[in-house]
């Protein structure tokens, strides 16, 4: 009698075999100007001695403000990226301020949550250029933005919730948005296309 041989402890399912997990993640994104990448940083040190979190650091490198997320896939997508760049030419839009005053952990998860950057008033014109890409990406053929949306940095991920506290406000002028591929699992981020925003 054939017999079909597993791994034990392997749930098996003729024809059921779980999907090959993403490798690859394109997103929208600010960067945060050199002095206030190194302000975000300073003020991250503060926060990890005040609450005790010791979640790895994100990189300098890698800290940034998520526009708009395209979405995961095997391999990079020529077609998701050409579309995405074809969004990004239509984009006609002046430098804007950016300002964030506060942090906090976000909810929802019970491990691993993000510690994050956020801000209010100060981020008004980032929420209005987010919709102006949204738009674009839309008829390039995205689907809908996300009408949740809550423009952060997160700074790294940690089990310990930080309650929500005010912080020295740190502030940059936004002159451009970048496309970026991201290498899931090997904390990489390639910067394929930028776009310089101009009055």
């Amino acid at each position: 009698m054939k017999r079909n041989h597993h791994v034990p402890g392997q749930l098996f399912l003729p024809g059921f075999e779980a999907p090959p997990q993403p490798t690859d993640r394109l997103f929208f994104a600010i960067v945060p100007a050199p002095d206030a990448a190194a302000a975000i940083v300073r003020q991250r040190g503060l926060l990890r001695d005040e609450f005790g979190v010791t979640g790895k650091p994100i990189g300098i490198a890698r800290l940034h403000v998520t526009l708009s997320h395209l979405g995961d896939y095997l391999g990079l997508p020529q077609g998701a990226v050409k579309a995405a760049m074809t969004a990004a030419d239509s984009i006609r839009a002046a430098p804007f301020d950016v300002a964030f005053d506060r942090a906090a952990s976000f909810h929802g998860r019970p491990r691993k949550r993000p510690l994050v950057l956020l801000g209010g008033d100060g981020l008004a014109a980032l929420a209005k250029f987010q919709e102006t890409l949204g738009r674009a990406l839309e008829k390039a053929g995205f689907g809908k933005a996300n009408p949740h949306y809550t423009p952060h940095v997160t700074l790294l991920y940690d089990n310990r919730l930080v309650p929500a506290k005010v912080i020295e406000t740190i502030r940059w002028t936004a002159h451009e948005f970048v496309l970026v591929h991201s290498l899931l699992g090997q904390t990489r981020h390639i910067q394929l296309a930028r776009w310089a925003l101009s009055s």
